[in-house]
């Protein structure tokens, strides 16, 4: 995993503490009375937006067809009666939810199943208006992927499936007492689709000290991690929630009156309260005075990992008469109580809506929370209630910012709606509809006209001193767009920039808010979300829907083109990714693997999943880095997912997984030469799992690990013969540090092995010569029993030296590159560890020349920019000054070095993955 900090203040966000720093750059441009730039004519009527990857349309408008019945067996007929126009099968189609408006419209949304699992994303929605005879469809709309094929059966053991989402944590240090909650099956789509095994990972995070928690999905026919990303609800309680505050009014089978009292706020004022009167006299934060109950209950400080359900006995904030003492003030209890109140009277006095759930559940409020024995200064929605941190020296209690509140309870109203995923453009767009409504909360209730600058100012009342500008953790007119500001990135940081790029999207809508009546502007988001927004959808999508939702609306032809104007201004329109600047040179747009590149004498070679025979494997494909060209295929179509290759530049090596040609699972190591020829099989065993391939003229080199007992070990394979095992100590080569990394060239093998010795583990960077048939140069690196152990990672034998990857203990300390004499002479520190560089603990490359190393930016106090992102930077393998490879402001990701200072890399700055080159560094930026 990559190198996390603790969580950072101002990241609001479902999910957001789990991140790194999460606020965005703050822009100190005033408030506009108009969206920027010239006016815009809005989009002729779709009539209807063809899917992408699908036969099924992603949008139908216009239409007036009746459908009389029931809204959910109408919405199916139409879909069945009309298949020539949706090519859908509405047997694998079952319903979600119906979304009801006081003006008579109702919203069927359908989750797609295949083969009776569901498929990720997978939502269609037909919309209605009128009633009995009079009901008709209006439009229909969403994601349904056509064409899936995938097994419904998985073809891994569950056992093995689940030490493959554990394996997913890269660190051994996280690895250790991590665990997998088993979700059940889900279909990925895309192609034929993915059977995957759904698994939740929670573990401690080695080098922030708090806790890591990951969605990964692990391909259930192949055998490996298809994807992964931060938790957004991070600590669900299966029905904890409701049952708890359907008691917290007083003690089972007595009944709680509402009553009214008063209670300090956080600035010492006394304020009216909702409160309940207790059979006992007693009274508690529970408001009874709207249908869904809401419920105040104070954490006192404890940990906020401490509430994915809430203590057994645990009762709301108490008092023994309606006036609560100062405590309720100083721990945020109070203002949390109102916030509360306000945010669901602003859902349902504006929008028509029921509460969080759209069925008056109730709403529940913790507050006052710490993380890992220190300050939180941070607040979540964890998937049934909102959690609010109790602030440190700079920040107030999470719970006094009202459009804080808003933020998170409307993360809820997502997670019921449109359930955006959160990840990518859809969880910045997640992030940017809770900003919207976050911050529409609060200049409603406060009467805030839209041109005061600060109504676009995002938790700016948190801050115990400084103006509020200094404050805001975000700011929704801070211009950006998606040309000039979009960060591309993995979903290892940020989940792919939900927090990052969320301003974007954000922007455009609040736009609309300033030049719309707001309230008009405040029902067409919603309408967007709750209507026509799927959980895949990308920034055109959310064009799309909120622009069809304005035709729904009846917005006249001036005010569509403002909300058309508002998002060209912000660059969300078709085709926006290829007009992003690089200095790289693309070698493969597009790029789906399952892990980075291999490079050598001017090839690269990589597993892609974009295969031209849709069979749904992911094909081995090679090109060169140095001529443009089509990529040649070097893998057999067998449907089985071919990638984490090497290459010496003539021949490449590879892993193949799945079930072989006698539907036997398991993993095969593969040769072949770049020019062509036969593939050749090196090796394939039912109990032994290969891994970390490397080659070196006519010999192979590769990591065989026993899953039963975890117990790791070099296998060799010289001049095409069977590989034999290179023996280690005894006791070597185990659990929780079992080889994973093995470097080879020129008869040298490079390896980090460990083993216990007394008290004491041992970790060393190794050399074994082939020729000698011994090791020539050990470096251990030794830690006291209960000690924190560093991390030594990615070895590579370049420059006659072996080099590898050195993060110490302390995570406040730096990675350091550390370089090894191949003879045992000594050893060298090629980059110290922390300012200014701070390399990746695991993205390292060299070839004989120069050294290229991920570094890991921290985020400024101002907010995340192009200099402070995740960059790669070179320098000589003698030693030297870094220098940046690229100047590009995304994600620059799996380095491969080439010849010289050539260097491939997977790059994420046009909002995908791309696979780009370039000859020498850009020097600095």
């Amino acid at each position: 995993m990559h190198h996390r900090s603790r969580p950072a203040a101002k990241a609001f966000g479902a999910g957001a503490a789990l991140s790194l720093a999460l606020a965005l750059t703050l822009a100190s441009s005033p408030a506009l009375a108009a969206p920027p730039g010239p006016a815009a004519e809005p989009d002729p009527v779709p009539g209807l937006v063809a899917g992408e990857g699908t036969a099924a349309p992603q949008l139908v408008t216009g239409l007036s067809e009746a459908a009389p019945g029931g809204p959910v067996e109408a919405a199916r007929a139409h879909l069945a009666a009309r298949s020539d126009r949706y090519r859908i099968d509405p047997g694998e189609l079952a319903e979600l939810a119906v979304e009801r408006t006081a003006e008579g419209r109702q919203t069927v949304r359908f989750q797609q199943y295949h083969g009776g699992i569901p498929v990720l994303g997978g939502q269609y929605l037909v919309r209605l208006v009128g009633e009995g005879a009079g009901q008709r469809v209006e439009s229909v709309g969403g994601k349904y992927f056509t064409g899936l094929t995938a097994p419904t059966a998985p073809a891994v053991p569950a056992a093995t499936l689940r030490r493959l989402a554990l394996d997913s944590l890269r660190d051994p240090r996280a690895r250790s007492g991590a665990t997998a909650e088993d979700r059940g099956p889900v279909v990925l789509p895309g192609g034929a689709g993915r059977l995957a095994q759904h698994f939740t990972v929670r573990a401690a995070d080695p080098a922030a000290g708090g806790p890591l928690v990951r969605e990964v999905y692990v391909d259930a026919t192949r055998g490996v991690v298809a994807l992964a990303h931060d938790a957004a609800s991070p600590y669900q309680a299966e029905g904890a929630g409701a049952a708890r505050a359907a008691a917290a009014a007083g003690p089972p089978g007595a009944a709680a009156e509402p009553a009214t009292g008063t209670a300090p706020d956080f600035l010492g004022r006394t304020v009216p309260v909702n409160i309940a009167r207790q059979p006992d006299g007693g009274y508690r934060l529970v408001d009874l005075t709207r249908p869904a109950t809401i419920s105040t209950y104070d954490g006192e400080g404890r940990d906020y990992t401490e509430f994915g359900a809430l203590p057994e006995g645990g009762l709301p904030v108490g008092s023994p008469g309606p006036d609560f003492p100062a405590s309720a003030g100083t721990s945020g209890t109070t203002d949390a109580h109102l916030n509360a109140a306000a945010v669901y009277d602003f859902y349902r006095d504006r929008l028509g809506r029921a509460g969080v759930d759209g069925k008056g559940s109730p709403i529940m409020s913790v507050v006052n929370v710490g993380s890992g024995g220190k300050s939180f200064p941070n607040a979540t929605w964890d998937g049934r209630k909102m959690i609010y941190g109790n602030g440190d020296a700079k920040y107030r209690q999470f719970a006094v910012a009202l459009d804080v509140a808003g933020h998170e309870m409307t993360h809820g109203v997502i997670q019921h709606t449109a359930d955006l995923q959160y990840s990518g453009q859809s969880g910045a767009m997640n992030e940017a509809i809770a900003d919207y409504f976050g911050n529409a909360v609060q200049v409603t209730a406060h009467k805030v006209p839209m041109t005061d600058p600060r109504a676009a100012l995002l938790g700016e009342d948190l801050c115990r001193t400084g103006t509020p500008e200094e404050c805001a953790g975000r700011r929704l007119d801070d211009r950006r767009t998606t040309v000039d500001d979009y960060l591309g990135t993995g979903l290892d940081l940020d989940s792919g920039g939900v927090h990052l790029n969320s301003t974007i999207f954000g922007g455009a809508l609040w736009d609309i808010r300033r030049t719309l009546d707001p309230l008009t502007a405040d029902r067409l988001v919603y309408r967007a979300l709750a209507e026509y927004l799927t959980p895949l959808d990308d920034f055109v999508d959310g064009r799309n829907a909120v622009l069809a939702a304005g035709r729904s609306l009846g917005l006249g032809r001036s005010e569509l083109r403002a909300v058309a104007a508002a998002f060209d201004a912000h660059g969300i329109r078709a085709g926006w990714q290829g007009r992003i600047a690089a200095d790289s040179r693309a070698l493969l747009r597009g790029a789906s693997t399952p892990v980075g590149p291999a490079a050598g004498g001017g090839h690269w070679v990589m597993g892609n999943a974009e295969d031209p025979t849709g069979q749904g494997g992911v094909a081995l494909y090679t090109g060169s880095t140095t001529a443009p060209g089509t990529p040649t295929r070097l893998s057999p179509e067998d449907g089985r997912i071919h990638g984490w290759a090497a290459t010496d530049g003539k021949s490449a090596v590879w892993l193949a997984i799945g079930p072989d040609a006698t539907g036997t699972w398991g993993t095969e190591v593969l040769t072949r030469p770049l020019s062509g020829g036969p593939v050749r099989s090196v090796f394939q065993s039912s109990k032994l799992s290969p891994g970390s391939v490397r080659i070196s003229g006519g010999d192979i080199a590769f990591v065989a690990t026993d899953g039963e007992s975890g117990r790791s070990r070099v296998q060799l394979s010289r001049n095409g013969a069977a590989p034999v095992e290179i023996p280690l100590p005894e006791g070597h080569g185990l659990p929780p540090y079992a080889l994973s990394s093995l470097t080879f060239k020129d008869g040298l093998l490079g390896w980090i092995e460990a083993w216990t010795t007394g008290e004491a583990t041992v970790q060393a960077p190794t050399v074994f010569s082939v020729a000698a048939g011994r090791v020539t140069a050990q470096y251990p690196v030794s830690t006291p029993s209960g000690g924190r152990a560093p991390y030594l990672s990615t070895p590579l034998l370049a420059g006659g030296r072996l080099l590898w990857l050195q993060a110490p203990a302390d995570p406040d300390a730096g990675t350091a590159i550390r370089s090894g004499a191949v003879d045992g002479s000594g050893v060298s520190e090629l980059l110290s560890g922390g300012a200014p560089y701070t390399p990746s603990d695991t993205e390292l490359t060299a070839s004989e020349q120069a050294v290229t190393f991920q570094h890991r930016g921290a985020r400024p106090s101002g907010g995340w920019s192009n200099a402070a992102f995740p960059k790669l930077y070179q320098l000589p393998v003698a030693g030297g000054t870094p220098v940046r490879v690229s100047c590009n402001r995304g994600g620059q990701l799996h380095p491969a070095a080439d010849q010289g200072s050539r260097v491939v890399w997977l790059d994420s700055t046009p909002g995908r993955d791309d696979l780009v080159v370039r000859g020498r560094p850009a020097g600095s930026c």
